[in-house]
């Protein structure tokens, strides 16, 4: 299996109503998160942004308002993840993106990847994230839509 690159994206889904969609990570439950992943071979952001949305969700993100939030994290790679990445890569940069639905709806997930998945209010939503990135990212969410 080839090694994941350390460049990723973070894509916030949130309704109009400001409802975060979080996913339930299969490979360790209790971890909820918004749809992450890493960008394949000459893949832009936007489009590993895309696909993510697609292979996690079921959704088609070029049917939504898909914003590049032009912010990006550098974090250290949980050691349990590491083993995912070429040998010495400690470091990934996540950069930040934003769908908007019209309202909430139920998704298909991957069950590879997911166990479930709940709509919260985007505190609640900032609250149960395991990722600090990730936290920050929705609190940032009512400022983000203003614009």
């Amino acid at each position: 299996m080839p090694y994941k690159q350390p460049l990723s994206t973070l894509v916030v889904i949130y309704s109009v109503a400001l409802e975060v969609l979080l996913l339930e990570r299969a490979d360790h439950p209790g971890y909820w998160q918004s749809v992450t992943g890493s960008r394949d071979d000459g893949e832009s952001l936007r489009d590993t942004a895309i696909r993510e949305v697609g292979e996690e969700t079921g959704l088609d993100a070029g049917q939504y308002l898909l914003t590049d939030w032009r912010l990006q994290n550098v974090y250290e790679i949980y050691p349990t993840w590491r083993h995912r990445y070429a040998p010495g890569v400690t470091h990934n940069t996540e950069h930040v993106f934003g769908l908007q639905l019209p309202a909430v709806q139920p998704v298909m997930l991957s069950p590879r990847e997911h166990l479930g998945y709940v709509w919260l209010p985007w505190q609640q939503a900032a609250d149960k994230v395991f990722s600090p990135s990730n936290r920050a990212a929705i609190l940032q969410l009512p400022e983000r839509v203003k614009s």
